[in-house]
Parts: C-alpha cells; sequence; structure tokens
C-alpha cells in the first residue's frame, strides 16, 4: 500500500476486506477484514506486477485489496473444505 501511509492502508484494509466479505458470503471479524484487505493488496499488487500491471493511491489499493482478500477468502475455503 505505497503511497497510503498507515493509517491509511488500515482503512482501506478494512474497507476492502469487508467488501470482499460481503462478495464472497463470509462472516469475518473487523480485525480479520482489516487483515485480508492490507494482506490481499499486497498479494494482488504482487500477482498483477507479473503481468504489468499496477495500481496506485487509494482508489486503486482497494481495488487490489479487494480481488486479494477475495482470493484469499476463496484459498481458504479451499483448504478447510478438504479436511
Amino acid at each position: 500500500m505505497e503511497g497510503v501511509g498507515w493509517i491509511g492502508a488500515i482503512i482501506i484494509g478494512g474497507l476492502a476486506g469487508w467488501i470482499a466479505e460481503k462478495i464472497m458470503g463470509s462472516d469475518q471479524g473487523l480485525l480479520v477484514n482489516i487483515i485480508l484487505g492490507i494482506v490481499g493488496a499486497i498479494v494482488a499488487n504482487a500477482l498483477l506486477a507479473v503481468f504489468g500491471i499496477g495500481f496506485a493511491g487509494w482508489i486503486g489499493n482497494l481495488i487490489a485489496g479487494v480481488i486479494g482478500a477475495c482470493l484469499l477468502i476463496w484459498i481458504g475455503r479451499a483448504v478447510r473444505g478438504r479436511r
């Protein structure tokens, strides 16, 4: 979450995690939403950088966070479903 600062990253992460939670129909807490959003943004930015796509600023990081958080929720469900 380059260029938005720590407080901005927490706000964007929480919002991205909440949006991903609504899209994926999961039930997470606030702290998990923030973590999913921040880690999701990092994961999505890294994956998209491989293809030469980059997001910047608040909106870009929010989009990347939602994409990454949805991906992490999907992976979590896939792993839990195999047990």
